[in-house]
């Protein structure tokens, strides 16, 4: 059984009877206290996906649920849905598009390195690679003799993503994205 402190982002732990996974944490030292940090988690609930935001003393020890990872690739959308295929057994995973929103911003029909995380069999989040290559929809025109560390210009790219990239990059330039960051790394 794991502390408080020692969990971390996109894991599932059992709280209060039902497994939820922890999509945010927050930790806060307060003030005039003696003893540690809080750590306050934006969880959601396996089953039902509600959400619930807990506070927790580092001290405090959560159980950790049974989490899997499996590779898979996007598929199509389906309305709201969005299916994930994975790459070894062709088992179809579907995810609703709230779920997933902040991670849609870095998948297309080419992003590889996906993976689908499961609790107790059913698709909870999609784990996204640390890098990722996206095609640019729309940017101000490159600047001639522009240099690659000069002054920077907003990209907006072809999953609605908006980065800041430099001058001389242009409209339909393949680009590698931080995901954890947000930010332009290099050319593809």
């Amino acid at each position: 059984m794991p502390k408080a402190s020692e969990i971390k982002k996109n894991q599932a732990v059992e709280y209060e009877g039902r497994v939820y996974f922890v999509k945010d944490i927050e930790r806060s030292v307060p003030q005039g206290r003696a003893g540690g940090s809080l750590y306050r988690m934006r969880m959601y609930d396996v089953v039902t996906d509600q959400k619930l935001d807990e506070t927790f003393k580092d001290s405090d020890m959560l159980n950790q649920a049974d989490l899997v990872r499996r590779p898979v690739s996007f598929s199509y959308a389906d309305g709201e849905e969005y299916v994930f295929m994975d790459t070894e057994d062709f088992t179809q995973y579907m995810l609703n598009k709230d779920a997933i929103a902040d991670e849609l911003l870095f998948i297309n029909e080419d992003t590889e390195g996906l993976m689908v995380i499961l609790v107790s069999d059913s698709p909870v989040a999609i784990d996204l690679p640390p890098t990722v290559e996206l095609e640019i929809e729309e940017t101000d025109p490159s600047v001639k003799g522009g240099s690659a560390t000069a002054r920077t210009k907003p990209a907006r790219l072809t999953t609605g993503l908006v980065v800041q990239v430099p001058e001389h990059i242009s409209t339909g330039d393949r680009i590698k994205i931080n995901v954890e960051e947000r930010k332009f790394l290099s050319r593809a």
